[in-house]
């Protein structure tokens, strides 16, 4: 089935982690994958020592996408095209795949709309595909069978408190 967590909340990658981590204490295989996030964030130190657990990440990242040249996002686009690429080619080797921030990238053009509808409509009936990010589109959230909406009532970020190691990232 297909799992979408979305919003403008905290907790979306939390969510994606937990299920992969409770997947993985029943036997299900993981690939957990992350775009915009370079793999170094505290929860990748944990999953990719998880036996069933495989962890890939984009080559490039170049932090938020308002900061990038054009340059950057061009470059992006193609690494992060190779990534779904690979993702696509070894989904029949994983019961779970996580594809964190995948909304975001699909949403600034860094994955191609069809080709993601596609594959989370044919995977979607063979294994679990977790997506995460905020303002999914209609046709997304259409098609998952699980969407949770995480809704910021507050965060300490808005009293001027940055993201804390352990705790955001």
């Amino acid at each position: 089935m297909i799992h979408l967590y979305f919003g403008e909340g905290k907790g979306k990658t939390t969510a994606a982690c937990g299920l992969a981590i409770r997947a993985a204490g029943s036997g299900m295989k993981i690939l957990f994958t992350q775009f915009f996030k370079n793999g170094k964030s505290s929860e990748v130190a944990v999953l990719s020592k998880v036996e069933n657990i495989d962890c890939r990440f984009p080559s490039v990242n170049y932090g938020r996408y308002k900061n990038m040249t054009e340059e950057q996002k061009n470059e992006e686009k193609n690494v992060y095209g190779k990534l779904f690429a690979e993702i696509i080619g070894s989904a029949c080797d994983y019961d779970m795949i996580v594809l964190d921030e995948s909304v975001s990238a699909l949403n600034y053009g860094f994955l191609p709309e069809d080709a993601l509808m596609e594959f989370l409509l044919k995977e979607g009936k063979n294994r679990e595909i977790i997506l995460t990010g905020r303002n999914p589109s209609a046709r997304l959230l259409e098609i998952a069978d699980y969407a949770t909406e995480m809704r910021k009532e507050k965060h300490p970020f808005d009293k001027g408190i940055r993201a804390r190691k352990g705790i955001e990232f």
